[in-house]
């Protein structure tokens, strides 16, 4: 009992537990008890602590709440910050017993998910009693009068969205949400929903984590939509002769149109693809009108891209909308190219460097210097300056120097550098780097396991957190054309090789990108043809969610573009650059092809397509130099940046294009 003792003190457990939903055994209630503390532990250490090399995962919040009031919670005194708007907890914040925090169970096998357990913290901030709320939905929080039976229009839908569909896919959601106490009071919750699954993988609880506090907001204001409860029953009908527009009784007609429009927009609407959206607003002026609503734009965006490409296309959306941008991310309409000009410079010159986007920063880092010297400095171009300048970050502990590395962006702020050529040979070491601390170091991340040293391989980064190495080549100049991945959000991070039965052939120079979320595609390097090492133009993709993730081959037809001669098929090629889009589809540009000097074209595949088909993207503006060797990262959701390459008589490195996909505001 000692356990459940230092658990009550930390978390503020009842000492008493509604007979209703479990036994009074010591058994069964020690049986929740681990439920509830192994729960959190797992939820702690999947997303929302910092981890041994630092790693700590991002939170999205809204931007107009903010907390000032002091709060007491029975005998604890809380104050938040008036700068702080972030959802921040780390594990420290969590187990403070100075930091009260709500903890609600609910029963994922019951209709609607009824909650079956709170603890006293939520019972005193909320003002609602255990026998108040179990068997109840958790949405009532949203409701500032107990009495009615919709949400608040304050209450943001796309994050309301967010959770539905995260508690669908069964997986954990993190964010910042309006509620309110039994006395309408308003409170951000900054939440953590984490479900518990079963050996069989069947979801049976979920687990909220929650931190209430006040917050000062005019709740006369409307900063979401406010939908209608019922409808008109009214539609749109065109009188066949004259061509007038009518409304006439539609009960009869289409029942769809009976629901209202927060059922509409939340459940129907915002889960329809950008094109059918766009193409059932023609049905009625009312759904019309929904469709044009930017909010319900927002929740068909988030769904089809993801809350985290979203949230890094909230600034440009201010300006232009999610209605515009959503029309000309899918038919490329702006896209140009831009010479990008910036002052400072990355000196010493080099080549065979690597670079990513961390927010709207451009690092780079290493390279291959005269005499083919390794390099071991760090720069960084903040895009976000009036006046973007190249300049050198100052930190501790920089990895060894060198050349034909990877490096990638994880979780907004985070870098991490794995292989490459040094002094002493081949690499395979781990170092990461949170470019956010105020004294930036390079931490060795040491799991168990790691793949052979290697250089010239690719890289990518999938959810935010897992790293994935492929291909490359070793010290004695075999192509290798393993996979592996190391899950930098856990405790002791451990390299893990993914066995696939078809692999592709080994290769070198090659590109992965990633596109819905979980999956990667691979494209073009030197690969082994026989005896014989060839470019390549094949195209594989794997989906790292499936039980046994598989390499395979994806059949692309040749489509013919106007203006265009014959089939497109993009040459065979090494050290090109890839680049995916904010809506999947992904871009080929550059690279070394027979013939070296060949055309800067920049070719367009959706790989999500039923028949994916090669697009050649005729791009306005000034492109790059016909160069190989370049490096690129998307920066901000809408701009691709360019940089370095080699002509084979030059090296270009201050030279920075752009590849706008969207106008800028």
């Amino acid at each position: 009992m000692t356990l459940l003792y230092l658990f009550i003190y930390l978390f503020g457990l009842p000492a008493d537990i509604s007979p209703r939903y479990f036994i009074k055994s010591h058994n069964k209630y020690l049986s929740l008890l681990y439920l509830l503390f192994s729960s959190l532990l797992y939820t702690l250490n999947k997303q929302t602590h910092t981890h041994p090399m630092g790693i700590t995962r991002n939170h999205h919040h809204s931007p107009d709440l903010t907390t000032t009031k002091k709060l007491k919670y029975n005998h604890y005194d809380y104050e938040e910050d008036d700068t702080c708007t972030g959802f921040a907890l780390t594990l420290g914040d969590f187990i403070n017993p100075m930091l009260p925090t709500s903890i609600v169970v609910s029963d994922a096998l019951e209709p609607d998910c009824p909650v079956i357990y709170v603890n006293k913290v939520f019972e005193s901030v909320t003002g609602y009693r255990a026998d108040e709320v179990l068997g109840r939905n958790c949405r009532f929080l949203q409701y500032r009068d107990s009495r009615t039976q919709r949400r608040h229009p304050l209450v943001d839908p796309v994050c309301v969205s967010e959770i539905r569909r995260c508690l669908d896919e069964g997986i954990d959601f993190q964010g910042e949400l309006l509620n309110f106490r039994k006395d309408g009071t308003p409170l951000v919750n900054r939440l953590k929903l984490a479900p518990i699954h079963d050996d069989d993988g069947v979801v049976t609880h979920i687990i909220g984590i929650q931190v209430f506090t006040e917050t000062k907001i005019d709740l006369n204001s409307v900063s979401y939509p406010v939908f209608k409860e019922t409808c008109k029953n009214e539609g749109d009908q065109v009188a066949p002769k004259s061509g007038i527009v009518k409304c006439t009784e539609c009960r009869e007609v289409c029942g769809i149109l009976q629901l209202s429009d927060e059922v509409m927009a939340q459940n129907i609407l915002s889960r329809l693809s950008l094109r059918d959206v766009a193409s059932i607003g023609s049905v009625c002026r009312r759904i019309r009108q929904l469709t044009k609503n930017e909010h319900v734009r927002k929740m068909v965006c988030q769904n089809a891209w993801g809350r985290e490409v979203t949230g890094a296309l909230e600034h440009i959306t201010k300006k232009l909308g999610w209605g515009r941008l959503a029309r000309e991310l899918t038919t490329l309409e702006a896209v140009c190219w831009k010479k990008l000009r910036v002052s400072g410079a990355v000196e010493p010159s080099r080549c065979n460097f690597s670079a990513c986007a961390a927010g709207n920063r451009l690092v780079l880092f290493g390279g291959e210097g005269v005499n083919m010297q390794p390099m071991d400095d760090t720069f960084v171009l903040n895009l976000d300056a009036v006046n973007p300048q190249w300049r050198q970050v100052t930190v501790k502990s920089a990895p060894p120097g060198r050349w034909g590395h990877t490096l990638s962006c994880l979780n907004g702020s985070w870098l991490v550098v794995f292989g490459g050529c040094g002094k002493q040979g081949l690499l395979n070491d781990v170092f990461v780097l949170d470019l956010d601390a105020k004294q930036p170091t390079w931490i060795e991340v040491f799991g168990g396991g790691p793949p052979p040293p290697r250089s010239w391989h690719s890289s990518c980064t999938v959810e935010g957190s897992k790293l994935v190495v492929s291909g490359g080549c070793t010290d004695a100049g075999v192509l290798l054309n393993d996979t592996f991945l190391l899950d930098l959000t856990m405790e002791e991070p451990m390299w893990r090789e993914l066995p696939t039965s078809q692999i592709p052939p080994s290769r070198l120079g090659h590109s992965l990108s990633v596109y819905g979320r979980t999956k990667i595609l691979m494209f073009g390097g030197l690969a082994n043809s026989g005896h014989l090492r060839l470019r390549s133009s094949e195209t594989y993709t794997i989906d790292l969610v499936d039980e046994k993730p598989q390499w395979r081959v994806l059949e692309c037809n040749a489509f013919t573009g106007v203006g265009t001669q014959g089939a497109v098929v993009p040459p065979p090629r090494l050290d090109h650059v890839a680049m995916s889009m904010p809506c999947g589809r992904v871009i080929i540009f550059g690279g070394s092809i027979a013939g070296l000097h060949s055309p800067s074209q920049v070719f367009l595949l959706d790989p999500s397509e039923e028949k994916p088909s090669w697009r050649i993207l005729n791009v306005p503006g000034e492109a790059p130099k016909y160069a190989w060797g370049h490096s690129t990262c998307v920066v901000g959701g809408t701009r691709v940046l360019v940089l370095g390459g080699h002509t084979g008589e030059e090296w270009i490195l201050n030279e920075l294009h752009e590849l706008c996909l969207a106008s800028r505001p």
